[in-house]
Parts: structure tokens; C-alpha cells; sequence
């Protein structure tokens, strides 16, 4: 399975959707917030990230658009609300209304990680 990168500010949450990804055969990367999570995305190299919305500086807005105008601007993107109503149209590839069960989050991720490999073949 691929290398997720997953930003979040409640730890719990962060602690609980690495070991779901983990248990399910992902290898993950954390971050407690949007500023780290660039700092990683920028070092690493990532097959997904997922993101929470609501954060203190760098929120996840702010790290969809430091993503998608980099040059690994197709790295598909999750992001987490409480209001995904909100993020209709700024360019998340898909959006998970918090509380989410997780396995919704682990479907989310395997249909996610399906459609990019189908478009990458048919490239």
C-alpha cells in the first residue's frame, strides 16, 4: 500500500487514523499541524495526504494550495470537516464529514488510491 501523510491537530484523531491506515497495511507520517505537515510533504514523498480543515495557522485550505502549486501538485488530497459543506469546490479530491466511522476513512483512502492508478494508466 502507499505512504500516507496525515496533518492533524487533535492528537486522539491523529493517533487513531494512523493506526486504522497502519492496520490496513499503509505506511504513515504524521503532523500536528498545517505547518508541519508542509515541512514534511516538502521532505518527503507521499502517495496521499489527508488533512484536517480546522486548524491554527496553516489550516488545511492552506496546505491544498501549497500542494497543488508545487511540483507534486496531483498528490491526491482528503480533507476533514465539521462543515464539508464548506469546502465545495477549492480542490480537495475528496471530503470526510468529521466524526466519520474509520472505515469509512480506509474506504475513502482504497477508492481514492484505485481512481488515481486507473488515471495514471490511462495516461
Amino acid at each position: 500500500m502507499g505512504s500516507i501523510l496525515v496533518i492533524e491537530d487533535e492528537k486522539g484523531i491523529l493517533g487513531l487514523i494512523e493506526a486504522a491506515l497502519v492496520h490496513f497495511g499503509h505506511r504513515v507520517e504524521t503532523a500536528q499541524d498545517g505547518q508541519e505537515g508542509i515541512r514534511k510533504f516538502d521532505r518527503g514523498s507521499f502517495d496521499m495526504v489527508i488533512t484536517d480543515c480546522v486548524m491554527p495557522e496553516v489550516n488545511g485550505e492552506g496546505v491544498l494550495q501549497h500542494i497543488r502549486s508545487s511540483s507534486r501538485h496531483r498528490t491526491p488530497i482528503i480533507g476533514m470537516s465539521g462543515t464539508p459543506w464548506l469546502l465545495q469546490g477549492t480542490g480537495f479530491d475528496l471530503v470526510l464529514a468529521k466524526p466519520f466511522p474509520l472505515n469509512q476513512l480506509v474506504d475513502s483512502v482504497r477508492t481514492l488510491s484505485q481512481a488515481v492508478m486507473v488515471s495514471e494508466a490511462a495516461a
